[in-house]
């Protein structure tokens, strides 16, 4: 089985955020790999890595980083893929912003779609509806995601109605 993503993420130390696109491209049964790859600290196996991803089968790359957070554009400028990017709130960040506009920011030509601060969920999700453009197994159950997700709305709601104060009129 070839992956049909690629979750990229500067350092292991990125797992604990990363894991949770892969929890997702799990339950949706697509096959995905993960790598640990730094944009500062092996430039080289980057590049290579980045430039061969199309040629092994892989659609989508999620690339997620903290701090400087290159790692995604990196990947962006050197493949015809699309790129999702996850900012990282990391050891070394200033509150997340630094890697959230490092991501967000790209120049003409090399887009990025960025996720929110730690938002590797909604990258998983985004890789999915990307793929299931072009499978209409995927798409339907993507669709069911998205009809449980309005659901728990639903409940949340119904729940809502025993939720008693003095003044609540609803």
């Amino acid at each position: 089985m070839k992956p049909l993503v690629s979750i990229i993420m500067g350092s292991t130390s990125d797992l604990p955020v990363m894991s949770a696109a892969a929890k997702f491209l799990d339950d949706m049964q697509i096959p995905f790999e993960m790598n640990a790859l730094s944009a500062h600290r092996v430039p080289e196996l980057v590049v290579d890595f980045a430039k061969n991803l199309h040629t092994r089968g892989v659609k989508v790359a999620i690339a997620g980083a903290g701090g400087a957070a290159h790692l995604p554009g990196i990947i962006a400028a050197l493949t015809p893929l699309p790129v999702i990017g996850v900012p990282i709130k990391s050891s070394n960040s200033m509150d997340g912003w630094d890697s959230v506009l490092s991501i967000l920011q790209m120049p003409s030509g090399i887009p990025v779609a960025t996720v929110a601060l730690d938002g590797a969920h909604n990258a998983g999700i985004l890789a999915a509806q990307i793929l299931a453009a072009g499978d209409e197994e995927l798409l339907k159950k993507i669709q069911l995601f998205k009809n449980n997700l309005a659901k728990k709305v639903a409940k949340a709601n119904d729940e809502l109605k025993d939720v008693a104060f003095e003044y609540k009129v609803s």
